[in-house]
């Protein structure tokens, strides 16, 4: 097989595996989610089909990479210091601990740490929700410093979702107010949906918010909130299962705008 390797990825969730020669150059790849096999020279369609044998299961399409779409095309443009697409959940919780982490003993545990822990498991939830035809974004940054937390965008819409830590604890909603405990209530839901707007004015499309409570006890939500959604970490997989709103042509489009750091200047 001229020393044809097949070499595994995985990217955002995503699995891809790349044929490749013995100097890494890669002749062809394999993607297991469209089942498909990109050849660049058919003229070694054998070769790379006998080093994929072992991977490949079921039916697959073997031919030439599949032409970009406009907003593929824009995402391979962007600046990687402009591509907002490599954001970890919690992105800016974690850059703060790394210059300022607080100090080593303490009475009280450091409250970003629990926002962050709440961030991440939020995060590493709504990236299992890829192979459902969405797209997650993470702590997208807005000017005044502050950020939308995740932003998911699929068949049923465009979702800003912000996180409330709650781990063992009551949490009563009452809107706009929502409070931990025996916690002074705050005025969260008007974040969230201002977070939403901002976001909304950015896309130029409809954004709807959603206040995540990342692992509580116990809720209490006295009446449906104004225009907000309030989810446990654990029902996040509810917003895979809507769709009928944007075709799939518009999600990759939102997802290339969204990506892209310039969006979010001036909103």
């Amino acid at each position: 097989m001229d020393g044809l390797r097949v070499v595994p990825t995985r990217r955002h969730g995503r699995e891809r595996l790349y044929v490749c020669l013995p100097d890494g150059g890669n002749v062809a790849w394999y993607d297991r989610e469209e089942a498909r096999v990109s050849l660049l020279s058919d003229d070694r369609r054998a070769e790379v089909l006998q080093a994929l044998a072992p991977f490949v299961t079921g039916p697959v399409t073997v031919g030439p990479p599949p032409v970009p779409t406009p907003a593929e095309l824009a995402r391979l443009t962007l600046h990687p210091d402009d591509d907002l697409a490599p954001n970890r959940p919690g992105e800016a919780l974690l850059v703060a601990l790394e210059r300022a982490p607080g100090p080593a003993h303490r009475l009280r545990p450091d409250p970003r740490r629990r926002a962050l822990a709440a961030e991440q498991a939020t995060g590493t939830a709504l990236d299992r929700l890829d192979g459902a035809g969405l797209h997650t974004l993470h702590s997208l940054p807005l000017p005044g410093g502050d950020r939308i937390h995740h932003l998911l965008i699929g068949p049923g819409g465009l979702f800003a979702l912000h996180v409330l830590p709650a781990r063992g604890q009551r949490v009563r909603v009452a809107d706009p107010l929502a409070a931990l405990g025996r916690r002074t209530p705050r005025p969260l839901l008007d974040r969230v949906r201002a977070d939403a707007d901002r976001a909304s004015y950015a896309l130029t499309a409809e954004v709807h918010p959603v206040l995540v409570l990342a692992g509580p006890a116990h809720v209490t939500v006295t009446a449906p909130p104004r225009s907000v959604r309030v989810l446990t970490d654990r029902e996040l997989p509810d917003l895979a299962r809507t769709g009928g709103v944007l075709k799939p042509a518009d999600v990759e489009a939102l997802h290339a705008m969204a990506r892209d750091r310039a969006t979010w200047q001036g909103v």
